[in-house]
């Protein structure tokens, strides 16, 4: 081995050691690269999260609109009365209560919407107006016909209706705008 071999193996080791310690941290430009990047990333994403709460309102509207459909089929194919249940109470809490006879109806319960956290009004045919604190039914006729009335959905800005049709049974979906 030679003295200069020999010098050059421990100076390369301490520029290597050197330039180690100076790239420890990140340039600015790297750091603005990385910003930048999640900057686009939220552009895309923070948008679609806040429509989640219409999605779930209109995906429960949807629900109680198809419950009512398949409640009035039932009852013309199988010639009894079908019934949907639309509770607002989350099932945990009912399980804790003890069932009023009042709102224990007779015929038969086909579907149950649960809206946790919806608020929900019914209006009948005399226009008169009873917010839903527990449960309400809605009962279809073999005949076509219903209990009929308005079911009115609401939850924070949004809103929403359903009309059931006492003659008919017939089953409708209104923007609450119309109604002004």
């Amino acid at each position: 081995m030679t003295p200069t071999s020999g010098c050059r193996t421990p100076s390369n080791r301490a520029r290597g050691q050197l330039e180690l310690a100076r790239q420890r941290g990140f340039t600015l430009l790297e750091i603005l690269l990385v910003l930048a990047i999640i900057a686009m990333a939220s552009i895309f994403v923070v948008p679609n999260l806040g429509g989640f709460e219409a999605r779930t309102f209109n995906t429960q509207l949807r629900q109680a609109h198809s419950l009512l459909n398949y409640a009035r089929r039932t009852a013309v194919v199988t010639g009894q009365a079908s019934t949907v249940s639309f509770n607002v109470v989350p099932l945990d809490d009912q399980s804790d209560r003890e069932p009023d006879s009042s709102q224990l109806s007779l015929s038969n319960v086909v579907a149950q919407w649960n809206g946790a956290g919806i608020e929900l009004r019914f209006r009948d045919s005399t226009d008169r107006e009873i917010e839903i604190e527990e449960v309400t039914e809605v009962t279809f006729y073999p005949e076509g016909g219903s209990t009929g009335g308005r079911l009115l959905f609401a939850q924070a800005e949004q809103s929403g209706i359903i009309d059931i049709d006492p003659f008919t049974g017939r089953v409708s979906t209104r923007d609450p705008e119309e109604e002004l």
